[in-house]
C-alpha cells in the first residue's frame, strides 16, 4: 500500500497508537523526512526507564498545559539526549526490537 497516497487518517491513528505503545517498552530507530525535506534517522523512546529524571512542575494561573498533538510524536532522542518531535505522516521506516525479535514497519499497514 502506497502510504503517501492511500492510507486513511484510520490507518494514521493505527500506526500512531501502535507506535507509542512500542515506544513505551524499547527504543526504536524511526527514519523520517524533516520538514525541510532531509531525510532523518533518529533512535528514541518513550519508555520512563530511560527517559532523564525530572521535578514537576506546578502549573501558575498564567501557564497553561501543552497541548497534545494529533499529528506529531514528541518523542525523547537517545543519541541527542533532548526531547525530539516529528510529523507521523513524514515516517518512512520504523525498526524497533521487542525481546529477540525484531519488528519493522516499511509502510505496510496490515503488518501492524
Amino acid at each position: 500500500m502506497n502510504i503517501t497516497t492511500e492510507w486513511t487518517e484510520k490507518d494514521w491513528d493505527k500506526l500512531t497508537e501502535w507506535l507509542g505503545g512500542v515506544l513505551k517498552v524499547t527504543p526504536v530507530t524511526i527514519t523520517f523526512t524533516k520538514k525541510d525535506g532531509t531525510e532523518r534517522v533518529m533512535k528514541c523512546t518513550l519508555d520512563p526507564e530511560l527517559l532523564p529524571k525530572v521535578e514537576p512542575k506546578l502549573i501558575t494561573e498564567d501557564k497553561k498545559p501543552r497541548k497534545e498533538s494529533t499529528t506529531s510524536m514528541r518523542v525523547f532522542d537517545l543519541e541527542k539526549n533532548e526531547w525530539r518531535s516529528f510529523t507521523i505522516k513524514s515516517v518512512k521506516h520504523i525498526l524497533a526490537t521487542i525481546g529477540d525479535t525484531p519488528e519493522e514497519y516499511n509502510g505496510n499497514i496490515t503488518a501492524l
